[in-house]
């Protein structure tokens, strides 16, 4: 059944696609569907990409997949959410600014799943709806401490998962959580108000995502299971025996880490090795220069960053033994990516959506209590709430430039891998330079389910369909970024960026993917011809929500004078 039904599509689809996209869509049967995200990993942090970390099952998974080099997102949490799920820049969902709610109006890609026969469902974080501005003060922290219930939704309920188009959810609802306790945690849409005393939230959305392929692999639908993970965004937290495995691992500092990892991204063929490499980006002194104690510190908190990514591979390989174990993986196209970089800040008092205190009442220490006494030893636990900081943030970006928030490569290239044994194309473990962006991954996924008439949806995302087929994306692309004041425009080789109160700069991207020669003063036009483009951009996009009724769909212009 399950294969007439893609036979059809296919044909139908054959009609209007280029020849690679009928190669790609007509290879199997209609696939099932696992996307995995993390939450502010650096570029170099898998082991495939360059990184010391464990992550022996991502690395599999790259191994006899593909590996998309130069592949972008948003540059924040929920922006790169928003066009995950629509295939629109987040500007046209009204998630211009963050924290708002996605456009109720616009179709995700799970409701288009669903019904084209897709089971479909979530774990992990949601980040897509609006907070509630009240209750505040001391209430609002109790709430979020779990000393306080409260008789009231957590946002809109128009806007939660199971309305977006997901049968099942189980995850937080707002963006910033206790690992070991979260605040907004529900089943469906259901706050889950109690965890067990060894939870953590990695292993728990694991837990769902093997539940969600156990039960849905009992019939023959196809599914589409969306696994957001909250590592390793802030507090850096993870269970104490993957720590230990890192204890020590980080003491000759972040320019050392980054040495390490260049040199293994050009072994892996990532990078050549004259491809320009900037210093770490570090406002404070130098690792040499610090204070015996503060090194320590800091290496202690390097490793629960590796820690948290470590538990994710655990984690991927139990999903990748679930869909096995079912018989489902040989038809199963997994990616992995990140929403952006990674996260320079530390984090600062309560508040919002950050907690105070843990559920018993101990206070989550921040940076400069972490560092009094023995207090070290709770980094890591429910009673810390750190982050990396900028400098290891440069360091894990390696070879990019900036983090998290920024329109700079290190805020918006992630790595991607693509795995699918029944459909991809060309040498297993494979590295492209095709240019990407995770608006692309709706109209692939859509177009890979069989769904009819994808360009009539007017997508600003491209199908990477033609890579999955050995092939290569045809002509260049034009991507845009905009966080705040900051923006970013790439045409082919030509990249311009500029912080949010900074001048534009511009960079032969190919050449200098760690944008460290600004070439604006030899090519002048170029970057004229980029501004302007971007200029367009912003104009002829959606950056509001859209009212009923209203046109959301309007392609915005896409290329460049």
């Amino acid at each position: 059944m399950r294969f007439a039904f893609f036979a059809a599509t296919a044909l139908l689809l054959a009609v209007a696609q280029p020849m690679g996209r009928q190669a790609a869509a007509a290879s199997a049967e209609r696939p099932n569907i696992v996307v995995i995200m993390t939450d502010d990993m650096g570029y170099s942090d898998l082991g495939c990409f360059g990184g010391e970390i464990a992550t022996p099952n991502i690395d599999s998974l790259a191994g006899g997949g593909v590996r998309f080099r130069e592949f972008y997102n948003c540059s924040r949490c929920c922006q790169t959410r928003a066009s995950l799920l629509t295939g629109y820049y987040a500007q046209r969902v009204g998630m211009d600014e963050f924290g708002r709610t996605m456009d109720l109006t616009v179709p995700t890609v799970a409701e288009r799943l669903q019904e084209a026969g897709y089971h479909t469902a979530m774990s992990g974080k949601w980040h897509l709806s609006e907070l509630p501005d009240e209750p505040r003060g001391d209430k609002r922290l109790k709430w979020m401490d779990h000393q306080l219930q409260l008789d009231m939704p957590l946002a809109d309920p128009k806007s939660l998962p199971t309305r977006r188009g997901f049968e099942q959810f189980y995850g937080i609802v707002w963006g910033v959580v206790n690992h070991f306790d979260p605040f907004s945690l529900c089943e469906g849409e259901t706050p889950v108000e109690e965890v067990p005393e060894d939870y953590y939230s990695t292993d728990a959305i694991t837990d769902y995502t093997e539940k969600y392929i156990r039960e849905f692999a009992a019939d023959d639908k196809p599914f589409f299971i969306y696994t957001a993970y909250t590592a390793p965004h802030w507090p850096i937290q993870a269970p104490p025996e993957s720590i230990e495995k890192y204890q020590g691992k980080y003491a000759d500092g972040w320019d050392a880490l980054r040495a390490e990892r260049f040199r293994r991204q050009v072994e892996l063929g990532l990078f050549d090795e004259d491809t320009p490499l900037g210093p770490v980006i570090n406002d404070g002194a130098p690792w040499r220069r610090l204070p015996a104690e503060r090194r320590a510190y800091l290496a202690a908190k390097m490793a629960v960053h590796a820690a948290m990514i470590d538990r994710i591979d655990v984690g991927v390989g139990r999903i990748v033994d679930a869909l096995r174990e079912t018989g489902q993986l040989d038809n199963t196209i997994i990616l992995v990516l990140s929403d952006n970089g990674a996260s320079p800040e530390i984090p600062g008092g309560p508040g919002y959506d950050r907690y105070a205190e843990t559920r018993e009442g101990q206070p989550a220490l921040r940076e400069a209590k972490l560092q009094e006494g023995d207090n070290i030893r709770k980094l890591g636990s429910e009673e810390s709430y750190a982050g990396i900081g900028s400098p290891w943030a440069s360091a894990v970006n390696t070879p990019l430039r900036y983090w998290k928030m920024e329109s700079y490569d290190g805020g918006c290239r992630t790595p991607l891998i693509v795995h699918w044994p029944r459909g991809l194309k060309g040498t297993p473990g494979r590295i492209v330079s095709d240019v990407g962006h995770v608006i692309d991954l709706a109209p692939t996924m859509l177009e890979l389910a069989g769904v009819n008439d994808v360009e009539s949806l007017k997508l600003d995302g491209t199908s990477l369909t033609p890579v999955l087929g050995g092939e290569t994306i045809p002509g260049e692309r034009t991507l845009f970024f905009a966080h705040y004041d900051g923006r970013g425009v790439r045409n082919g080789r030509w990249k311009a960026s500029k912080l949010p109160r900074g001048e534009w700069e511009l960079f032969d991207i190919e050449q200098d993917p760690g944008e460290t020669t600004d070439i604006s003063a030899q090519h002048p036009e170029q970057l004229k011809r980029l501004v302007r483009g971007m200029s367009t951009w912003r104009q002829t996009s959606t950056v509001r929500p859209v009212a009923p009724g209203e046109d959301a769909t309007a392609a915005p212009a896409t290329t460049l004078p």
